[in-house]
């Protein structure tokens, strides 16, 4: 099963999608953002937004299922916010068109809780600079997302309000809206 987890940048998806990794047994994580880091290296000045490139998104989907066919089954994880409706399709259909079964989790919030987590975060502890443009980068984005979630995202996605909840909260459920594929938790690190 892959779950793809989906939301406003800055909401949470990589800490639900790490929470998730250590309780759900089996489950790995698959994360776009490498596979964009490959394509600039590749395509340096090709596109602004990796995920406009062709290639990110044919490898993202082969990632999923690559993962997903070599984790036996198993939950994999892949937290990206995916906001171009045309995009999402193409990864998703790709991945059912390959046989691999996949949830589509959306995190939201209101604008002004994702306006405060995006404040609050620190994306580069130790550079002000580089944490500040993602900062930027992640406010200028909010419009698109609030545009998407009211035209189709929310429609084709299976939907958690992270609005006043915490990461542990969410966590829950999104367990809870997964069902059986995440029942049972894995054992606590120092044996609680």
């Amino acid at each position: 099963m892959i779950v793809w987890i989906n939301g406003p940048f800055g909401v949470g998806k990589t800490t639900l999608a790490t929470t998730l990794r250590q309780e759900l047994p089996g489950a790995v994580l698959a994360d776009p953002e490498e596979i964009g880091a490959v394509v600039r290296r590749v395509f340096p000045g090709t596109y602004r937004d990796f995920q406009d490139h062709p290639a990110w998104r044919a490898l993202t989907a082969q990632l999923a299922v690559h993962c997903h066919r070599e984790n036996g089954g198993r939950p994999v994880l892949v937290p990206m916010t995916l906001l171009r409706r045309t995009y999402a399709a193409e990864i998703h259909d790709a991945v059912r068109t390959a046989g691999a079964p996949l949830r589509h989790l959306l995190l939201h919030a209101s604008p002004d809780t994702v306006r405060a987590r995006i404040g609050a975060a620190v994306e580069y502890p130790g550079d002000e600079v580089r944490s500040a443009k993602v900062r930027a980068f992640r406010r200028r984005q909010l419009p698109v997302y609030e545009e998407a979630y009211g035209s189709w995202l929310a429609a084709g996605a299976e939907v958690v309000d992270t609005t006043g909840l915490t990461p542990r909260q969410v966590a829950d459920r999104a367990r809870a809206l997964l069902g059986p594929l995440s029942a049972g938790r894995a054992p606590e690190a120092d044996g609680r």
